[in-house]
This record gives structure tokens, C-alpha cells and sequence, in this order.
């Protein structure tokens, strides 16, 4: 049965946390070689000396942005360094009358990005010092100010929480008020920062003008940290809107992978853990009228009763009934969800309007083993899954993935995840079909 829902209930947004932006530094090695002290000294054969090409050094050089006295820039503005031939060592940015403003280099070295946007009309000061390997230096200055607060603004909200344990499945969901104009994605996406403890690579996908994920090219490793800064104030969107706010949210992955696995040829559900078969249930899916959709969905939310109605809805059945254990799976309504009704249909055959029925034991049993982030894949229906609808950054390979960056993708991370799917069907062999009562 298929939830009552209008498009899309108020979503729960997170607005904390603090992302951390990494400078890597590297180091020449030492080499060093050793020799016997009894040894002979060698005869040596005095021979032309052979030409060989001196490599000279690239000059130390600085440019910065934004350019001396630049005038009215947004409250998301970075030091922008171009720099040859060393590595920054120092940036230093101090609003006037003020005190100093703190921040990270980017990882690529290409900008200096402050840890807050930016005050509104207010004249800043940077100075930094880069140095070449030969330890000479070089020191560049500019100063701006920051433009007004503008008056068209557009928001944004992060699905992320500190307090909560999300599945290994679990992407960086971000959503905007406003659709974002095609000319204006790269820019905001090079302003959401993402970091994960351990360290996993990943990339946003955009799934409408409204919507951008971030995953990595495998599931989370359990047990994993993240955090999120969307540093959306200031952003320019185009048409004289600008971002409203920064975000900030943190998750902690579940050290438990649980999955689960819905075939509508048996119409049985594998339920995983850590790559262990727990248990095989059957279930009933949606009916041709109103099938189920087919690919790698992500429980979005769990709710222990709630009701689903759709009377009033244009062009569906008409309904309103009480619902225990719901975990919603896409926007449009279906849920893996407790219906006893259709108990003696489930294993057998299709009844539903879309969702995926189990009993209600089954359905209690599921609600207290998933998470929220928790992957499901259904496989054999009349639908294939929408993008967009609902969290469906795994319902696509790696390289499909990739190509819905609005940013150019670093080579070694495209090709991170080899094409493949990341949610195969399990190799174990299916354990007996549980009954409604197990």
C-alpha cells in the first residue's frame, strides 16, 4: 500500500556540526649510502664529460584574488592563490577594525576558504607568504569589501544528525528552496565540504535542479564519521539571488551493514547482516496497476504508527488506514510497512499499491534491525526507480554516478570504483521462508 503523502512532508534539516578542510604537505625523502671501509678504491677511466640538461627551477611566484580595493564581493568570497614554483605558508585575513578571521587552505592549494562567510559591508585585509623549496619567499596583499546583504536569498536543508546512527548507504543529501540554474552548480557545489573518518573519496551527483548527494564509490565503511559544512551563504545563484545561510551536519555510520534484498519472481525478502543471510521473508509488492519501483533504494525514515491517506488525491485509489512499522523508501509514497491484510497474499502474489508488504511480526522484526540509510533493493517490478525519488544516489554504477558532478571529477577518483554496482546481489544461499508469525 502506498503512503498518503503529497509530494513531500517538512523535512528534518541538520544545522551543526563543523567540516574540516585538509592542507596536504609533502616532504622530500632522504636518501643516504653506506660503504666498506676496507675495500680497494676503485680505478677510475677519465672520459668526456656528456652533456646533459639543467633543469632550471620554475620562479616563486604569487597572485592573488580577489584583486586590490575589489569591491562589493559576496559573503562566500575565498583568497584565491595562483601560485608557481612553492607552497603557501601562511594566510592571514583580517576584517578592519577587527580581529582575524580563521580558515584552511583547500586541499588543492588553489584557495584560501574562511571557516564562516563573511560579514555584510564590511572591508577585509589579506596578506599571505608562500615559499620555494630553496626557502626563498615572497609575500602578496589585497584588500576588499563585502557587498550589502542582498534581499533575494535562496535556502537550503541537510539531511544529517549528530544523535543519529545512519546504514552504510546513507548519502549527503542536500535540498534547495529554489532550483539551481545550471550556470550556477559548479559554483555552489565547490562549496560543500564533506570529510569522513576514515578517509573515503567521494563526489556530488545532482538529481534535479533542487537536489545534489554525495556518496563514495562503495558503501560507508561501518563504523565511519562524516561531516558537512554547506557553506551556502553569500553563494551566487543567478538572477540576483544569492545563498541564504551555512549548513552544518555530522553522521556516524552504523558498524552493523544491514541490507536487504526484495525479489518479486519469489516475492521473498533477503534480509543481510554484515554479509550474513538472516532471515528470508515473504512479501507482497504492488500490483500491475500500481507496481512497485525496481533498483537500490535507501530507507529515508522509520515511524512506528502513522496513517496513510490519499482521499482527495487526483488519480488514485482512495483510502485512509491506520499503519504500523513504516520505513519510507521513496518520495512518492512507498514504504516497507506492516499489513496484516494481505498476509495470505504475501509469498504468492502482488496486492499492494506500491509498497512492500510484510506481516506485522516481520515488519516489527525489520523496523528494530534497520537504520535509517540502510540500503533496499528491489529487483523484477513493471517500474524502474526516478532519480530524485527519494535517496537514490546508489541506484546507479560508479562511472553513471561520476558523470552527474557539476565539478570535473580528479581521474583516480572516477575511476575508484571500477563501474561497479555497489550493492550486488548476496551469494548466500536463501535460508527457508519464514512464516508471518516468525
Amino acid at each position: 500500500m502506498t503512503g498518503g503523502f503529497k509530494r513531500r512532508a517538512r523535512r528534518p534539516w541538520a544545522h551543526r556540526a563543523v567540516a574540516a578542510l585538509a592542507l596536504l604537505v609533502t616532504a622530500p625523502l632522504l636518501l643516504t649510502g653506506c660503504s666498506a671501509e676496507d675495500e680497494k678504491p676503485p680505478t677510475f677511466v677519465q672520459t668526456a664529460p656528456s652533456a646533459s640538461p639543467s633543469v632550471a627551477p620554475v620562479p616563486l611566484s604569487l597572485a592573488l584574488s580577489p584583486a586590490v580595493d575589489a569591491k562589493n564581493q559576496p559573503a562566500s568570497t575565498e583568497i584565491g592563490t595562483k601560485l608557481t614554483g612553492g607552497q603557501v605558508q601562511s594566510v592571514t585575513l583580517t576584517e578592519s577594525g577587527g580581529a582575524k578571521v580563521a580558515g584552511k587552505m583547500r586541499a588543492d592549494g588553489s584557495s584560501w576558504v574562511p571557516d564562516k562567510p563573511l560579514k555584510y559591508g564590511k572591508k577585509y585585509a589579506a596578506t599571505v607568504v608562500a615559499a620555494a623549496p630553496d626557502g626563498q619567499t615572497v609575500t602578496q596583499q589585497t584588500s576588499f569589501t563585502t557587498m550589502g546583504k542582498p534581499g533575494k536569498r535562496g535556502g537550503s536543508g541537510l539531511y544529517l544528525f549528530a544523535d543519529r546512527e545512519y546504514g552504510v548507504a546513507m548519502p549527503v543529501v542536500v535540498e534547495f528552496t529554489k532550483p539551481i540554474a545550471d550556470s550556477a552548480r559548479a559554483a555552489v557545489e565547490k562549496r560543500l565540504f564533506v570529510t569522513t573518518d576514515p578517509p573515503q573519496p567521494g563526489v556530488w551527483h545532482w538529481t534535479g535542479p533542487q537536489q545534489v548527494m554525495y556518496r563514495a564509490p562503495e558503501y560507508w565503511q561501518p563504523g565511519t564519521k562524516i561531516k558537512v559544512r554547506v557553506a551556502f551563504e553569500g553563494v551566487p545563484l543567478g538572477g540576483g539571488r544569492y545563498g541564504d545561510q551555512d549548513r552544518f551536519g555530522e553522521g556516524n555510520i552504523s558498524k552493523d551493514k544491514v541490507e536487504l534484498f526484495v525479489d518479486n519472481a519469489n516475492k521473498q525478502m533477503r534480509v543481510m547482516k554484515n554479509g550474513t543471510l538472516l532471515k528470508t521473508l515473504p512479501v507482497s509488492l504492488g500490483k500491475p496497476s500500481t507496481p512497485s519501483s525496481s533498483g537500490t533504494m535507501v530507507i529515508m525514515d522509520k515511524l512506528v504508527k502513522t496513517v496513510f491517506d490519499t482521499t482527495g488525491q487526483p488519480g488514485v485509489d482512495h483510502y485512509r488506514v491506520d499503519i504500523e512499522y513504516a520505513q519510507r523508501l521513496t518520495w512518492n509514497g512507498e514504504y516497507i510497512h506492516a499489513a496484516p491484510w494481505s498476509v495470505a497474499n504475501q509469498g504468492k502474489r502482488n496486492v499492494s499499491h506500491g509498497c512492500v508488504n510484510v506481516s506485522m511480526a516481520n515488519a516489527k522484526y525489520l523496523f528494530n534491525l534497520t537504520h535509517i540509510g540502510d540500503p533496499v533493493t528491489v529487483k523484477g517490478t513493471e517500474r524502474q526507480l526516478k532519480s530524485g525519488n527519494g535517496f537514490t544516489a546508489w541506484d546507479l554504477t560508479w562511472d553513471e554516478y561520476v558523470k552527474g558532478s557539476a565539478l570535473p571529477v580528479p581521474a583516480d577518483v572516477a575511476t575508484a570504483g571500477g563501474g561497479a554496482s555497489p550493492s550486488p546481489e548476496p551469494s548466500a544461499s536463501p535460508a527457508p521462508a519464514a512464516s508471518p508469525t516468525a
